[in-house]
């Protein structure tokens, strides 16, 4: 943590889940603390700020209130993002920043905003940043990034199909809930007060799993102890992105045992390759009590490339994760060797690295009948010896990102994810 710069607080949370009313409740309880606050909003009219406004001392014309409308902080508006926060920060000496983000925003590019600013290939400059070469984040830092989760809503969103716009940009609702989870130090479990304390206590369990990092709170009404979000310290990027709940059993598997509310993961690997058309029938009917699996995975006739698994709700993607160290030049490959011994450990003298590594989480989901089910979609001894074009594959093709470690195909997330389109 910077003690000479200005702490950001990132409040995120999908619509309805309280983000308004929880940034009001810390306005009015914020005390000596002297607080500045930026919404975004997908809408030209600029619904929350206006909200904020009306229920806080806070306004714009003391300059302690920004809107940034009519687009998205975690894609068409980051360049936005970053000349607002530091007109904030040049403006005077505030005790903290807060950024309630639109309903449709992912945590992760904010916080990639927010902490590399410009170093970022994909994020233009702003005419601010060209006239003036000054970094906007030289007078604050990120802080602290908050998910706010509707307890009332948890089960129906995870479950739910519905597809969200984010200008045009379609995402599921449940994957979305998903990303916001996975990527937080501070979870807030809001309106239990509409929740039984047996579906408080199984929420926490599948929150816990998809996050084990952060801390949870229960709330109502948004209702949160300021000192528990604002200047907390607690956000450390590197930590923050690879501490998602599928990334801790890919490096850690284990069988866990089953939970008071059977919150439960598991690990699947396999050394042969996916039957296409098998793997896509699998995925048609792929449990609804699986709130996450994502790994990679090796599809027959592909083997060039190895392939991202991602599921999120009733979300269910497939991206390239880069080439098979084994497709890589003698010397490259002997690089990577070096770089990264454990490969030559569970080398194949025939398939090298190429194989399928899957972490599966869900609520009651039944082990044994899963992993059954997928250890029958591998090709079988007399389909290992067969012509594997000549199999039907319904998979999205792609090309191999430029940018995706060869021997990283579990790595955080790539661009290039496609909706599968099987279980539709």
């Amino acid at each position: 943590m910077d003690d000479q710069t200005i702490p950001v607080t990132v409040l995120s949370g999908t619509l309805g889940a309280g983000k308004t009313t929880t940034l009001n409740h810390i306005l009015r309880e914020s005390g000596e603390r002297d607080l500045a606050v930026l919404v975004n909003d997908m809408g030209e009219v600029n619904v929350d700020a206006d909200l904020v406004a009306e229920s806080s001392d806070i306004s714009a014309d003391e300059e302690e209130l920004i809107e940034l409308s009519n687009g998205c902080i975690c894609c068409e508006l980051r360049g936005d993002l970053l000349e607002a926060i530091d007109g904030l920060a040049r403006e005077r000496e505030f005790d903290g920043i807060v950024v309630e983000s639109t309903g449709v925003a992912e945590p992760l590019p904010v916080a990639q905003t927010l902490t590399l600013g410009f170093d970022q290939g994909d994020l233009e400059p702003t005419e601010f940043y060209e006239e003036t070469g000054i970094e906007p984040l030289e007078d604050c830092h990120l802080d602290t990034t908050v998910t706010v989760v509707d307890a009332h809503q948890f089960r129906e969103a995870m479950r739910s199909d519905e597809i969200l716009d984010d200008d045009g940009t379609e995402k599921h609702l449940g994957d979305l809930l998903v990303e916001q989870v996975e990527f937080c130090d501070v979870l807030l479990l809001n309106k239990c007060d509409l929740v039984d304390e047996d579906t408080l206590a199984q929420i926490e369990e599948t929150l816990e799993a998809l996050q084990p990092r952060a801390e949870i709170l229960r709330t109502t009404h948004g209702r949160v102890d300021v000192d528990d979000i604002i200047a907390t310290g607690r956000f450390d990027f590197e930590e923050a992105s690879q501490s998602a709940g599928w990334m801790q059993e890919l490096r850690e598997p284990h069988e866990s045992a089953e939970e008071e509310h059977g919150v439960t993961s598991f690990v699947f690997e396999a050394r042969r390759p996916f039957h296409p058309e098998r793997f896509a029938e699998l995925l048609d009917a792929f449990p609804e009590n699986v709130v996450r699996s994502k790994g990679h995975f090796w599809l027959a006739g592909r083997e060039e490339m190895a392939l991202m698994f991602n599921v999120a709700g009733q979300s269910i993607r497939v991206a390239p994760a880069g080439n098979w160290v084994a497709t890589l030049p003698p010397e490259e490959r002997e690089e990577q060797f070096e770089a990264y011994p454990e490969l030559e450990e569970t080398w194949d003298d025939e398939w090298g690295d190429r194989g399928t590594r899957l972490v599966v989480i869900g609520t009651e989901i039944d082990h044994e009948s899963i992993r059954n089910h997928l250890e029958l979609c591998l090709l079988t001894d007399e389909e290992m010896d067969a012509d594997w074009e000549a199999f039907a594959d319904r998979f999205p093709t792609f090309e191999a990102p430029e940018d995706v470690e060869d021997d990283e195909p579990e790595s955080p997330e790539h661009d290039g994810q496609e909706e599968i389109g099987i279980a539709d």
